[in-house]
């Protein structure tokens, strides 16, 4: 090597979610040669892209379209299978432990944190237990599966208190989240449940606990209150103002003193930042996500940097009304973060100055079914039903990761437009050795 050579910097990306995926592509693209090298570590080999999710479930979109494979997509970059258990940006390494259990020390000059948010459990009797959350693809077709094969269960037993509980859907959580996969769910399972003769769909009860007086925060309050005219319309119950007061044994008791049982609970009240933060020097507001300026940058840290649902960065757009106020954890900002990272990253390691990250609500989309929506863009174009539910598809067709999974997403709804979508319970998934067990042992 010779002598007084400047060494390639050493980015690492910790996440590879949509702010680490987004940042990493767009790193691997812009980067001079020899500039710097880019690590990405996360636990899973891909990305998902979790407004999709919904629709995976619910049978329209098949569930490996919603995700990309990190090492396909970013072929100059190295990509690590293990969970970061500890960050030291003071000795700038990151302890990771791979899935065989070995740990190891990673060395990088700058930092990337993109660690996401994980679902908020409440210390609630019986969720743990109970509860089944949908932030994964894994989740989403556990969902899928678990919700047909209550209809199988149901159709075929003779007890009309076990029947009533099988057909007993519960969501908790009135987000987008919440909303989209209660009425995704709900919607597949009315139309498979056309085809067995001993069950209806008005056996089916489908229900929503929503702890605040509103559902769907991110959408005007009238489009929210319209949504919930749309759900019980349907026959959905949707209770506001309400907390889980114990889910033990699938016996659900809620605080207005309303009680039943059910097979199937949903988890989708919140996010917190992923608790990996605890264990680095980085740091952390009062929600525990890092404390970051407007340019994205880790506050009082030199090459630290942090994005998306596990960053706290000031909301410029409403920085008149509270100087304290932080983007939300929502995808939008991740989308919109991840791009303005790229650039700044980029400045810092070419000695320029970083550009603040600012944002201004531009509306919001939710899909509540097929070809049902609201939308509400700017806070003066507000769409319901049909074109509502296109738009939602097309906005986040357009932010979907990749060329490839555009074309396969398209390619799914035309096939579900053409045949009709499908609703087959392969529930051997969650338990694979089933069968060769049974054989086994006869």
């Amino acid at each position: 090597m010779a002598k007084g050579k400047k060494q390639p910097k050493r980015i690492l990306i910790v996440g590879g979610g949509y702010v680490g995926l987004y940042t990493a592509l767009g790193l691997q693209r812009k980067l001079r040669s020899l500039e710097a090298s880019v690590t990405v570590v996360d636990p899973q080999p891909h990305m998902t892209y979790q407004p999709f999710l919904p629709e995976a479930a619910a049978g329209s979109i098949e569930p490996r379209h919603v995700v990309v494979p990190l090492r396909k997509v970013l072929r100059r970059c190295h990509v690590l299978t293990g969970r970061v258990t500890k960050i030291d940006h003071g000795s700038r390494t990151a302890t990771v432990e791979a899935i065989d259990g070995h740990r190891d020390e990673i060395e990088y000059d700058v930092l990337i944190s993109a660690l996401g948010s994980v679902s908020r459990v409440l210390p609630i009797p019986g969720l743990p237990e109970q509860g089944i959350g949908f932030k994964t693809v894994g989740e989403a077709i556990y969902l899928r599966n678990h919700v047909l094969s209550r209809l199988d269960l149901a159709a075929s037993t003779d007890d009309a208190d076990l029947r009533r509980k099988l057909l007993t859907f519960l969501v908790i959580g009135g987000g987008y989240a919440g909303v989209e996969a209660l009425a995704e769910l709900e919607d597949m399972a009315r139309y498979a449940i056309r085809y067995y003769n001993t069950i209806s769909a008005n056996d089916m009860r489908w229900v929503l606990v929503e702890a605040t007086g509103r559902i769907m925060p991110e959408v005007s309050a009238k489009m929210g209150v319209y949504t919930v005219k749309v759900l019980e319309k349907r026959g959905i119950e949707v209770f506001l103002d309400t907390r889980v007061k114990t889910l033990e044994g699938g016996h659900i008791v809620l605080d207005d003193g309303t009680e039943f049982d059910t097979d199937t609970v949903i988890w989708t009240a919140g996010v917190k930042a992923n608790p990996i933060l605890q264990q680095t020097d980085l740091p952390l507001d009062e929600r525990g996500r890092v404390r970051c300026t407007a340019e994205l940058q880790v506050v009082g840290l030199e090459d630290a940097w942090a994005a998306g649902d596990c960053a706290g960065v000031p909301d410029l757009s409403r920085i008149e009304e509270d100087p304290t106020a932080t983007c939300s954890p929502s995808a939008q900002h991740a989308v919109r973060q991840a791009k303005r990272l790229v650039p700044n990253v980029l400045a810092s390691l070419r000695g320029r100055p970083p550009k603040p990250y600012f944002h201004k609500y531009a509306g919001s989309v939710a899909s509540l079914g097929l070809y049902k929506g609201v939308s509400d863009v700017l806070g003066v174009l507000r769409l319901k039903g049909f074109l509502a539910w296109l738009l939602h598809r097309g906005y986040h067709l357009s932010r979907m990761p990749t060329f490839n999974r555009k074309v396969r997403i398209m390619f799914d709804w035309l096939g579900a437009f053409a045949f009709r979508r499908e609703v087959i319970s392969m529930g051997q998934i969650q338990d694979p050795k089933t069968e060769f067990t049974r054989a086994a042992k006869s």
